[in-house]
């Protein structure tokens, strides 16, 4: 997978604080046992540059969590202690904010996904609110679990909106525009006060599929995410592609038609525009007493009401159009579709593979697999998950 990234992930300080610097020492521990695998105390403290006073409490304390497993052993002929970090003691957190909820999930180190909860949000919610949401739902979690803040090795989250990759910031395009402009990783850092690394959650939806889902194996991948906006994540040969600085996958805004609606970027005829879950409820909400959900449009589509399959099909057609594009410029061995309309399977997909195999090169369009996303509304937060193990050098 990628290189780490300096400017997605900063490791928070607050050196007036023991309980604080006693995370920070037992994070150095970790990360020792992460790259070195089982060690003595005294090759933890070499590492660390901790003294072996301090490595042996620490590792006592962490021992008595479930964290870590110490054994006696041998080092150039002497006793030693030989410290194990516990698959089920470290966990990674994952956090998705959409624009009406967030999810929360903790991964162990093989992988198995340990507590895990989704909270609405109200519309239009500022990132405090979520922020703090995430937070309290982080420490419920923790607590279901009987897991101590120090199991954790570091912390995922993933908004639907672009970010700039040199600063952290959120910036314009995304679906929560009242997160437009902050530094996602400085308030969440403020609010956990942990390490923390962020993305796009088109791009962790790609991620989770090479890592969660079924197709690990798959060296170039498009994830397209169609919920309230329209994004894709890219996997290009095996790993995240962010170009320059971090704003790619925004195929919601590929033009599709030239005197189409406004969008909410400023430009005309976007796909968001004609093929969004919102654009969606609002043509077919017309009359109706209350607006549709993106469940109702599910509900309706499976029991075969003609006006919503239209809606599902015009939908389709311009989605596999723009992704079309797409396949024509980097050649995907599979596309997975993800968001609240997942659950239509071969209903919503058979109109993308339409417009796909219309527009694209021919042998691109036939070579070019088309799959729904077998991991639901989880995939984003499963991603940020993998996200931590990814820059923590822990592969699957």
């Amino acid at each position: 997978m990628a290189a780490e990234d300096p400017a997605l992930k900063r490791r928070s300080r607050n050196p007036g604080s023991q309980s604080a610097l006693r995370h920070l020492n037992e994070e150095r521990i970790i990360e020792t046992l992460l790259g070195s695998g089982p060690s003595t105390q005294a090759e933890i403290s070499r590492h660390t540059g901790l003294s072996t006073a301090t490595v042996s409490n620490i590792v006592k304390s962490m021992a008595e969590t479930g964290l870590i497993s110490t054994s006696p052993t041998t080092s150039s002929g002497r006793r030693a202690l030989s410290v194990t970090l516990n698959g089920n003691g470290a966990v990674a957190v994952g956090i998705d904010f959409g624009r009406s909820h967030v999810r929360v999930v903790l991964a162990n180190l093989g992988y198995r996904v340990v507590a895990e909860r989704a909270i609405p949000l109200p519309l239009g919610h500022k990132a405090s609110e979520g922020i703090r949401a995430a937070a309290d739902l982080l420490d419920a979690l923790l607590a279901e679990a009987k897991l101590k803040r120090s199991c954790i090795i570091g912390v995922g989250a993933g908004i639907p909106g672009p970010i700039d990759r040199r600063s952290g910031t959120v910036i314009q395009g995304a679906i929560l525009p009242e997160w437009v402009g902050i530094s996602i990783l400085n308030r969440l850092e403020e609010s956990l006060q942990m390490p923390v690394f962020a993305d796009n959650d088109a791009n962790l939806g790609a991620l989770a599929q090479v890592t969660w889902g079924p197709h690990g194996a798959v060296s170039n991948l498009m994830f397209l995410k169609i919920g309230s906006g329209i994004g894709a994540g890219l996997i290009i040969n095996g790993a995240p592609y962010y170009g320059n600085i971090g704003v790619t996958g925004e195929i919601g805004h590929a033009t599709i038609s030239e005197h189409g609606l406004i969008c909410r970027c400023g430009n005309r005829g976007c796909l968001e525009t004609v093929a969004s879950t919102a654009i969606m409820i609002e043509l077919l909400s017309r009359g109706a007493h209350t607006p549709l959900t993106a469940n109702d449009i599910v509900n309706r589509a499976l029991a075969g009401d003609a006006a919503t399959l239209r809606v599902v099909d015009d939908a389709g057609v311009a989605v596999g159009r723009a992704v079309a594009n797409v396949a024509n410029l980097i050649n995907p061995e599979v596309i997975v579709v993800g968001g609240p309309l997942a659950e239509l399977g071969e209903v919503l997909l058979e109109p993308i593979r339409r417009g796909l195999m219309r527009h694209a090169v021919p042998v691109v369009g036939e070579s070019t697999s088309l799959a729904m996303s077998s991991l639901g509304d989880r995939a984003e937060a499963l991603g940020a998950a993998a996200l931590v193990f990814q820059h923590q050098g822990i592969h699957r």
